[in-house]
């Protein structure tokens, strides 16, 4: 019997991780009479990450309430794991950029805190171990209203909380952690976080991200400096804290709060869901892997779904396969990274609203995952 094992990310906007697996898995059960087809969902860290990860570990989905980046009181998801007391929680579910209208971007204002909540919530649940994706944030406070919902004081000269957003920075004078929720000691955090940048400077959080969230060069400036400042206090109270890491500057800086607060660990978002997913071991004994995502490019082998499965597949020397709804004439470097062939999915001439359609998508990858499997056939037939 032929293993054919499909790991393939959501093609945004149109089918999901379980969408695009289903429809590989139906094209091969028409063209083999003798397969087993295993579907894996995939995801980088952002999007997709709680499904994936909740739907091969029976998990669960849990709502709260939480605020939103501007201290809207929302409806808020994230993965809850039974068995092993996990939460998978994605940052943009409370501090989203997506969360807010575009005239309402402004990281002077947008807080954490909301994922703070989330977090709170998950340890009343019993949770002591969080996996969290920090992609797709609003925000450059720096985790700081994530800190103060967990019970964290950033205090101005007054003694009294530091207001949300980024604006609340340049008034921190005392940072005090006794108050902190107790249960963060027994708590262990692993972020999915594919970000370099530090938290301040030339690569920082505001200079380089700022922009998107509705900065003006003289709040980046400005923010950067307050950055510095909550960077200092920090070192006093948690002398190992270091906001040169790599990753810190991830979010708005809610990568140096994890890390410095929290002591959290950041990792690379598609190893992280591989690994919680058991995506290698479904790989050992498999004769095809399947991957894609909605569009393979030059930039595709930068810490992208595909190259990382390509990656473990080919630990294992199997065959990788590919689909994508877009493919970029560079793309050709994805060959180089483990892929052994892609396919764009797209079969007639059409508009982009037509290809995206969830029915048209689906219908176009799994008739071009067809083909591509009964080329295969033919060719292990004339061996």
């Amino acid at each position: 019997m032929k293993k054919i094992v499909v790991a393939i990310d959501s093609f945004k906007g149109s089918l999901t991780t379980f969408e695009s697996g289903k429809a590989v898995k139906e094209a091969a059960e028409e063209v083999y009479s003798d397969i087993s087809t295993i579907i894996s969902p995939i995801a980088d860290g952002g999007e997709g990450t709680v499904e994936a990860i909740i739907a091969a570990n029976k998990g669960e989905i849990v709502k709260t309430t939480v605020r939103n980046p501007l201290g809207k009181v929302i409806s808020a998801n994230y993965g809850y794991i039974p068995k092993t007391k996990t939460a998978i929680i994605e940052m943009a579910a409370a501090a989203g950029i997506t969360l807010i209208k575009d005239n309402q971007r402004n990281p002077m204002n947008t807080t954490t805190y909301g994922v703070g909540e989330m977090i709170l919530h998950a340890i009343s649940k019993g949770c002591r171990r969080f996996i969290i994706g920090i992609g797709g944030s609003a925000t450059n406070d720096g985790g700081v209203g994530m800190l103060q919902a967990l019970g964290f004081e950033f205090l101005d000269e007054n003694g009294k909380q530091v207001v949300p957003g980024a604006k609340g920075l340049k008034d921190i004078a005392t940072i005090r952690k006794e108050n902190a929720a107790k249960e963060l000691k027994e708590c262990s955090f692993c972020v999915a976080c594919d970000v370099k940048n530090v938290l301040c400077g030339n690569d920082g959080c505001s200079a380089i991200y700022g922009p998107q969230k509705g900065a003006t060069p003289e709040m980046i400036k400005n923010m950067d400096l307050w950055l510095e400042n909550y960077a200092n206090l920090t070192k006093k109270v948690i002398p190992i804290s270091d906001a040169n890491m790599p990753g810190t500057g991830a979010a708005g800086g809610l990568g140096f709060a994890l890390v410095s607060y929290l002591d959290a660990t950041l990792e690379s978002g598609i190893e992280l869901v591989m690994r919680e997913t058991n995506l290698e071991n479904h790989i050992k004994d498999a004769d095809i892997v399947v991957t894609g995502e909605g569009r393979l490019d030059g930039q595709s082998y930068m810490g992208k779904a595909p190259i990382g499965v390509a990656k473990l597949a080919k630990k294992y020397n199997k065959p990788v396969i590919a689909f994508s709804g877009c493919v970029t004439d560079d793309a050709v470097v994805c060959n180089e990274h483990g892929i052994d062939a892609f396919f764009p999915i797209v079969r007639t001439p059409c508009t982009l609203e037509e290809a995206m359609d969830i029915n048209n998508a689906y219908k176009n990858l799994k008739d071009t995952a067809c083909q591509v499997f009964r080329l295969i056939c033919m060719g292990s037939k004339n061996r």
